[in-house]
């Protein structure tokens, strides 16, 4: 008899408990922070990994730094806790851009596993290819009128040396 109360005690308890969901862990992060010149109207148009919008990738206007990455490249792999350091400082908006990926539904299982928490495009058809080139990771510098500054190919080696990237090209320190 103590079991069954103990039991059933347990299990209202359980029923009790709220359960916290956070909207952030289940969908991607929205695109709608990235500044775009509304003039410009031609160029290349990628979805947004939240599903919700898309952006002309011409548009784009920084300060940002814009990192060209695949869930199936190492090196873009290895450079990730220095992206997402950069993220948590705040001082610069970071965009990714998936390519090469199998399906949307495998980006934002990565994404989301490995804590991408700003806004990332979708690359479905590699129309990105001449614009970034055939490999990742690629990183860009784009200042507040949509120019690029400073093109990175290949992978970032250390947390300094992109804090100091965006400290050169940006003027921007972190």
């Amino acid at each position: 008899m103590k079991l069954r109360i103990v039991t059933l005690i347990s299990v209202l308890a359980l029923l009790q408990i709220p359960v916290v969901t956070s909207h952030a862990a289940t969908i991607p992060a929205s695109c709608n922070s990235i500044a775009r010149a509304a003039s410009v109207k031609k160029g290349i148009v990628l979805p947004c990994l939240d599903g919700k919008s898309s952006i002309n990738f011409q548009a784009i206007r920084g300060p940002i730094v814009v990192n060209v990455w695949g869930s199936w490249c190492e090196p873009c792999n290895q450079e990730l806790p220095y992206l997402i350091a950069l993220q948590k400082s705040g001082k610069v908006k970071l965009l990714g851009v998936d390519v090469e990926e199998r399906n949307t539904a495998s980006a934002i299982k990565f994404a989301l596993k490995k804590n991408i928490s700003w806004p990332n495009l979708f690359d479905t058809n590699s129309v990105t290819r001449g614009l970034f080139g055939m490999g990742v990771p690629v990183t860009w510098f784009i200042d507040r009128s949509g120019k690029v500054i400073y093109k990175n190919i290949g992978v970032m080696n250390s947390q300094s040396e992109l804090f100091a990237d965006v400290k050169k090209y940006l003027g921007i320190t972190v």
